[in-house]
C-alpha cells in the first residue's frame, strides 16, 4: 500500500523542475509575505499579498529547526516574545550557507547594515503590516527588481540539495523502493491531514514512538526502514487524495446558488470513516458514481461491457482503493484493495446483478431496483424516535467498508451486518424496504453456508426454502387481516414479525388461529376476495411440510426476503383490491 502511496505521490511532485534530491531536500511551502531588500542588504519595505506555495528546505518537523529564508517573523525578525532562541536558529542556520555569492545582501541585512537592515525591517514590520492576522505567514526575502525570491535562486536550491547530501550518508536499504540512494532516518515521516476523526494538524501513518514497537536495535522510525524520499511521497499521495477535489455551484430547493466542494478521489462513510481511490494511469472512472447512484441503463451497459470483454480485452491497469479513520494523532487503516481493472469491472457487474431486487411502483409494477452502496449501508443504521437517522451509531459506516469491499473483490458480507438489517426491519415501521432486502438478498447469495437456496431478482415458486415460504405465508396472513379489519391498532406485523421470523413453530400456531377469525369476517363482507385469498393462502401451505422450532439466522434472512417477495407480487396483483 505505502509503495503505491510513494508512486502516485512521485508522479504528483514537480519531478524534473530541481536536481537529485530535491524530493526529500526540498518542499512546497506557503508564504504570503516578502521582506524586499537592495542589493547593500538596506530595508526597502514589505509586500503582502494572497498566501501562495514556493519551493523551499524541506523540514519533516520543525520544532527546534529553522527554514532557510523562508519561515515565521519570529525566526526572520526575532519579533515576539520568547522569539531569541527561534532567531538564533535562523542565523546559524543561514551561516552555514555563506559560501553562496547571491546570500551577500542577506548576510549585509543581518551583520553589516543592520540600523538600515534587520531593526528598521523589526520596527516597520507592524506599521507596515497592522492586521495581526497577516504578521503570521511565512516570510520570504526579495531583491528589489528581482524576479525570484532568493530562496528560490537556483544556487541556493543547489546547496540546500548539496549539504543534505553531505549530512545524510544512506546506510539501509529501503523497505518501499529497495534501493540505498536515500537514507532511513529517525524522523517524523510527515503529517497526514484531513482524516476522519484525526487531529486537525494532522496524523501520522507510520511512528515508532514506544520501546515496544522497536526491534533489533532499531530506534523509532528506524524500525519501518522507509528512505526520507519514499516517506515524502506516500505522505504527500495520500494528502493530495484526501483533499483533492473542486468546486461546484448547487442550487438548493429555494432556488439559490450554494457551492459545494466536492472530492475526486475520496468517498466519506459516515463521520469517521473515509475511503480514498485511484488507478496507476489516473484513470476515471464512471464505475465508482454508478455504485454511488446507480440508473439501469448504466447498469446495463456495464453488464454488456463485461460480458463482451471477457475473452478479448485484459486491462493492465490496477485500481487502488484505501479506507482509513483517524485515531488521535494516529490513523487506522480498515481496508486497502488492489485490483486490475477488468476485474473491477467484472466484480461491479456481479454485484449490481446480486443486488438486483424487484420494487413495485405504481406506475410501472414491478421494477428493478439498484440501490446505492450507501443506502444498502444505512439500512443497518439506528433510527431514532421522531423517524431521523442516529448519526451516534457508526454500524452504517463499517457496513461500507464491508459493502465496499464486496463491490470491487466479489466477496461476501460479513453475518453480523445481516443481523443488523433484520434488527432495524424489526423495529422499524417500514419494514423490509426495497434497499434492506436488496443487502439480504446479497449477504444471503454470498454466503455460503446459505445451501443451495439462491435468492432471485422477484418472488419464486419453485425450490423455495421454508423459511422463505414461512415468509410469504405471513405477508399472505397480513393481507387477509388488512381487508378483514379496515380499523385496527396494531396488526400482524406488528405483534408477530419478530415471533414468527425467530419461532415459526410457536408463532404459527397463534396465527393461524387469528387468520381464521379474519377469514370468517372477510368472508361476510367480500366473499369473493375471501375466497381468493384463502386459496392462495392454503397453495402457499402446502410447500411446508412441518414449521420449525426455530430459523437460523440465515432462515431468518430468507423469511424476510419471503416476506418481501410476496408483498411486491401482491401490490401488483390484479386479483387484489387496488386499496392494498
Amino acid at each position: 500500500m505505502i509503495k503505491e502511496l510513494s508512486e502516485l505521490g512521485l508522479k504528483k511532485l514537480s519531478n524534473g523542475k530541481y536536481p537529485q534530491w530535491n524530493n526529500v531536500a526540498l518542499k512546497e511551502e506557503p508564504v504570503s509575505t516578502e521582506l524586499i531588500i537592495d542589493t547593500q542588504g538596506n530595508f526597502c519595505r514589505f509586500q503582502i499579498f494572497e498566501k501562495m506555495s514556493t519551493i523551499a528546505e524541506a523540514l519533516t518537523s520543525k520544532k527546534g529547526k529553522a527554514r532557510l529564508l523562508l519561515d515565521k517573523a519570529e525566526e526572520v525578525l526575532r519579533y515576539g516574545d520568547n522569539s531569541l532562541s527561534k532567531h538564533q536558529l535562523f542565523l546559524e542556520k543561514l551561516n552555514r550557507f555563506r559560501d553562496i555569492l547571491v546570500l551577500n545582501p542577506i548576510f549585509a541585512f543581518y551583520e553589516e547594515n543592520k540600523f538600515n537592515g534587520i531593526e528598521k525591517a523589526a520596527q516597520e514590520f507592524e506599521i507596515q503590516i497592522p492586521d495581526p492576522k497577516n504578521r503570521k505567514g511565512n516570510i520570504a526575502f526579495r531583491i528589489q527588481g528581482m524576479s525570484n525570491r532568493i530562496h528560490e535562486e537556483p544556487d541556493v536550491l543547489n546547496g540546500i540539495i548539496k549539504r543534505y547530501k553531505e549530512t545524510y550518508k544512506p546506510e539501509l536499504t529501503c523497505s518501499i523502493c529497495g534501493k540505498e540512494d536515500y537514507p532511513v532516518e529517525d524522523i517524523p515521516h510527515g503529517m497526514i491531514k484531513k482524516v476522519p476523526d484525526g487531529q486537525p494538524s494532522g496524523c501520522a501513518l507510520v511512528s515508532y514512538n514506544e520501546k515496544a514497537f522497536e526491534s533489533y536495535g532499531l530506534i523509532g522510525n528506524n524500525n519501518s526502514s522507509i528512505c526520507t524520499n519514499c516517506a515524502k511521497t506516500y505522505v504527500e499521495g495520500l494528502n493530495w487524495l484526501l483533499s483533492n477535489g473542486n468546486e461546484y455551484v448547487e442550487i438548493t430547493k429555494k432556488g439559490k446558488e450554494k457551492k459545494t466542494f466536492r472530492y475526486t478521489n475520496r468517498k466519506n462513510f459516515g463521520t469517521d470513516t473515509a475511503m480514498v481511490f485511484w488507478t496507476r494511469e489516473d484513470k476515471v472512472l464512471k464505475e465508482i458514481d454508478t455504485i454511488e447512484k446507480p440508473s439501469e441503463e448504466e447498469v446495463a451497459a456495464l453488464i454488456d461491457s463485461v460480458a463482451a470483454g471477457t475473452k478479448n480485452y485484459l486491462d493492465p491497469d490496477y485500481f487502488y482503493s484505501c479506507t482509513l479513520s483517524g485515531s488521535a494523532s494516529r490513523i487506522f487503516i480498515r481496508d486497502w484493495i488492489e485490483v486490475n481493472l477488468f476485474d473491477f469491472k467484472k466484480s461491479i457487474a456481479r454485484w449490481f446483478k446480486d443486488i438486483a431486487i424487484g420494487e413495485y411502483t405504481k406506475d410501472e409494477g414491478i421494477k428493478t431496483h439498484y440501490a446505492r452502496l450507501y443506502n444498502l449501508a444505512r439500512s443497518c443504521q439506528r433510527i431514532n424516535s421522531d423517524g431521523s437517522l442516529d448519526d451516534k451509531d457508526t454500524s452504517w459506516s463499517r457496513a461500507a467498508v464491508h459493502l465496499w469491499n464486496s463491490a470491487l473483490k466479489n466477496s461476501s458480507v460479513p453475518l453480523w451486518i445481516l443481523t443488523k438489517v433484520l434488527q432495524r426491519a424489526r423495529v422499524d415501521k417500514n419494514g423490509v424496504t426495497a434497499d434492506r432486502a436488496a443487502l439480504i438478498k446479497l449477504i444471503l447469495n454470498r454466503h455460503k453456508g446459505g445451501g443451495d437456496f439462491m435468492i432471485k431478482e422477484e418472488i419464486q415458486k419453485d425450490n423455495r426454502s421454508t423459511a422463505y415460504v414461512c415468509g410469504q405465508i405471513f405477508a399472505k396472513m397480513e393481507s387477509i387481516q388488512y381487508y378483514a379489519l379496515k380499523e385496527r391498532n396494531a396488526g400482524i406485523k406488528e405483534k408477530f414479525f419478530t415471533f414468527a421470523m425467530t419461532s415459526p413453530a410457536s408463532a404459527f400456531g397463534r396465527l393461524f388461529n387469528l387468520n381464521s377469525k379474519h377469514f370468517t369476517k372477510l368472508k361476510s363482507d367480500k366473499p369473493g376476495l375471501a375466497v381468493n385469498l384463502d386459496k392462495e393462502l392454503q397453495e402457499l401451505c402446502m410447500g411446508i411440510r412441518s414449521f420449525p422450532s426455530i430459523f437460523s439466522l440465515v432462515e431468518q434472512g430468507q423469511f424476510a426476503i419471503g416476506y418481501y417477495h410476496q408483498k411486491q407480487a401482491q401490490f401488483s396483483s390484479t386479483k387484489n383490491n387496488e386499496e392494498e
